[in-house]
């Protein structure tokens, strides 16, 4: 199905944030992984508002298995002429000719892996593909080189801590399969700092945790989008679990703001959560996203809150991003809300 453009008044808050930035990318050429997914329709979407607004003759080239399936979904992008689409696997791709100053390796994102994916395929995929990506820039005169990790990378959280900081030095568990996505995403982190002590490469490290906003599949595992989903058909809000879980939700303009900071002006070998520090119960989000949009739509929690167990989080600690980089979110989750809904044509 074909995707509506990102607003512009979402593009307008992107290229606000980051004008002073794109100078640096004035007639140089961009590599994207994942550049079709939910990080690369932002990512690439706000790449071209600068490129127009700033004329920098800048292009970009975008890796995609299906590079046929990224043209009739998102045309506006695909067909752009400074958008050329590099058909191929990650992990096995055609490495084009020429340089590439910059580079950000997006693929494998969370929301691109199907749940049934077996973890072995999931963990050599981000692997294997991480170390393509890193063969490529190391071969391409590479300057700075974006990998989008995860949160995933510090194991569960602790009920005790409220935010995770950077430097918090737990770990998934390396026994369990469930533990795929996270390994490999520190693999991941490992090798950009392997490859840092033996090139010039400016390596920037995202951990980006859970975000929402448009061109978040409805049809997902991700409670945000379910939600959304259940009120624009009128059904009820199903909550599958017990609704306790802690997570926090950062707007896809603030991580497409955050992402092209951290590229530019990230210091190297460095690692910035993304995300919010905005804690919220499942719960909780289902009743605002009701609240927001259609109060008298129902809610039901499949389980019983088991009592006294703590409830699990995912919340980051962003002080190092606003210290650092001086980043803040700019959209609340009401907000958040309100503009995906209205970008999937729920009526405000």
């Amino acid at each position: 199905m074909q995707e509506h453009p990102i607003a512009p008044a979402d593009l307008d808050l992107i290229f606000h944030h980051t004008e002073p930035l794109w100078d640096e990318m004035r007639n140089q050429r961009l590599f994207i992984s994942g550049g079709t997914g939910f990080f690369g329709s932002w990512l690439l979407s706000s790449f071209l508002r600068a490129n127009h607004a700033l004329a920098l003759n800048a292009t970009a080239t975008v890796l995609s298995r299906h590079s046929e399936h990224f043209a009739a979904r998102v045309p506006h992008l695909a067909n752009h002429p400074a958008i050329t689409l590099l058909q191929g696997d990650i992990r096995t791709f055609q490495m084009p000719p020429g340089s590439f100053d910059f580079v950000i390796h997006a693929a494998t994102d969370v929301v691109t892996i199907a749940t049934n994916v077996p973890p072995l395929d999931r963990y050599t995929a981000i692997a294997d593909g991480t170390a393509r990506m890193l063969d490529f820039a190391a071969t391409h005169a590479t300057r700075k080189f974006l990998l989008t990790s995860s949160g995933a990378v510090y194991g569960r959280q602790p009920s005790t801590l409220s935010h995770v900081p950077e430097d918090y030095a737990g770990a998934p568990d390396a026994l369990s399969p469930a533990s795929a996505y996270g390994e490999g995403k520190r693999a991941s982190e490992l090798m950009c700092a392997l490859y840092a002590q033996q090139s010039t490469i400016e390596f920037k490290i995202a951990r980006c945790y859970a975000l929402a906003g448009p061109c978040l599949p409805l049809d997902s595992h991700f409670a945000f989008a379910n939600f959304i989903r259940d009120v624009m058909r009128g059904d009820t809000i199903q909550i599958a679990g017990d609704g306790t879980t802690i997570r926090s939700y950062l707007y896809a303009a603030d991580l497409a703001i955050w992402l092209w900071t951290i590229l530019f002006r990230g210091l190297p070998m460095q690692a910035y959560n993304v995300g919010s520090e905005d804690a919220i119960s499942i719960v909780d989000l289902a009743h605002l996203t009701a609240s927001t949009l259609n109060p008298k739509i129902p809610i039901h929690i499949a389980q019983r809150p088991v009592e006294g167990a703590p409830a699990l989080r995912y919340v980051p600690s962003t002080q190092r991003a606003q210290q650092e980089l001086n980043l803040r979110q700019t959209i609340d989750l009401t907000e958040s809300i309100r503009r995906t809904a209205a970008w999937h044509g729920f009526p405000s």
